[in-house]
């Protein structure tokens, strides 16, 4: 294919149905599950992504021009701005409260998922770079068109979030926490990679849990059983009407997760004297373990480090994965061998007014989180001559 970009078409897709698995996981590759054509389609079918929940889809293909396509991203028409983890809410008030309409607006991202990766997903070759462009046009075009306030691509690797920037985005920084494995043989080896006092808190957390009679289970794919989600749908919703939250995600949608995909789809459960108490979804990617949601049924001292970021560990020393990242918030779990990672983020505001705003604030915002992630590194708990 010439290398003109005008050889290059954009469409826009209302269901990802209207996309073959095929070619969509052609473009999105195999090592992000969230990403897929099953993920993405079980949210849904199962009514957790829909105009009614305030997450329309309009996912853009870029057509090759000898046939198939070269090029995908997941899009939405957002009529708010909950369940990205990138949060916009003082924007939207403040242009709203100067008279702008800031909804809808788009929104590149995976839905309810603050997990890194490639929004832009072109299938690898040389064209790739001029399809990833032709998506971010697409997605300018759409903009403009509707005359939208803004467009919005979260939780996008630092090349691409560069990419847009040199088109004109806001490149905003988040931070995060993720486990590294340094091949470790086991778990007692990463313990001996920590300081004495780092590591002696770890084990004594751990055996606070065992000794309270909790034990937990590691299942994979088709070891979960429906009595298994029942119990966590349902520390799912109560751990969010606690923190007065919406849960998004539904039954149903759990259980069609394992049947789209399997051994990927890894649920960390606890139970005490044979009752489920909690539990913590994870799923699988041919590098990392993603820690997603985590529920549980009351207060129980040292379970959720153990459920969400130890059991973690140790699955991921077993399979041989270089990574657990544990999503957002969370300063606590530096001390548990988790360490912080830059996010990126990238943000198209069309008016003038609420862009220099958002400008500045994007810059102090970007200063105080390399501030935070300078202090965080005095704080990790690893052996000098680990680290």
């Amino acid at each position: 294919m010439p290398d003109g970009s005008e050889q290059i078409s954009v469409r826009v897709a209302e269901r990802i149905s209207a996309i073959s698995p095929a070619e969509w996981d052609a473009c999105a590759g195999d090592d992000d599950p969230f990403l897929s054509h099953a993920f993405l389609g079980a949210l849904e079918e199962t009514g957790c992504v829909s105009a009614e929940s305030g997450w329309l889809p309009h996912h853009l293909a870029v057509d090759a021009p000898d046939g198939g396509i070269m090029a995908v991203a997941p899009l939405y028409v957002k009529g708010h701005s909950q369940g990205e983890y990138v949060f916009d809410w003082g924007w939207a008030d403040a242009y709203e409260r100067a008279g702008g309409r800031y909804y809808p607006k788009l929104q590149c991202a995976v839905p309810f998922t603050p997990v890194p990766g490639r929004r832009l997903l072109a299938k690898p070759g040389p064209n790739a770079a001029a399809a990833e462009m032709a998506l971010a046009a697409g997605i300018e075009e759409l903009s403009d068109r509707h005359g939208l306030s803004s467009a919005h691509v979260t939780f996008l690797p630092e090349d691409q979030a560069a990419s847009l920037g040199e088109r004109g985005w806001l490149v905003r920084h988040g931070m995060q926490f993720h486990w590294r494995n340094r091949g470790y043989r086991n778990f007692d080896d990463f313990l001996g990679a920590l300081m004495s006092r780092k590591r002696k808190s770890i084990a004594k957390e751990r055996r606070s849990v065992a000794d309270a009679g909790i034990r937990t289970l590691t299942l994979c794919g088709d070891e979960i059983m429906a009595h298994h989600w029942d119990a966590f749908h349902r520390f799912y919703v109560d751990t969010y009407d606690r923190k007065w939250g919406y849960p998004y995600l539904n039954r149903e949608f759990f259980e069609l997760l394992t049947e789209r995909l399997g051994n990927r789809v890894v649920l960390v459960m606890a139970e005490q004297e044979g009752r489920l108490i909690a539990g913590a979804l994870n799923l699988r990617g041919t590098q990392a373990l993603y820690g997603r949601n985590w529920g549980a049924d009351g207060d129980y001292r040292f379970l959720h480090f153990e459920a969400c970021y130890y059991s973690a560990i140790d699955f991921a020393i077993e399979h041989g994965l270089e990574r657990v990242e544990a999503g957002t918030q969370g300063p606590h779990k530096v001390q548990r061998g988790y360490e912080p990672i830059r996010t990126y983020s990238a943000h198209l505001i069309r008016d003038p007014g609420l862009r220099a705003p958002v400008a500045d604030f994007i810059r102090r915002e970007s200063r105080q989180i390399a501030h935070e992630m300078e202090a965080m590194a005095g704080m990790s708990p690893y052996r000098r001559d680990e680290t």
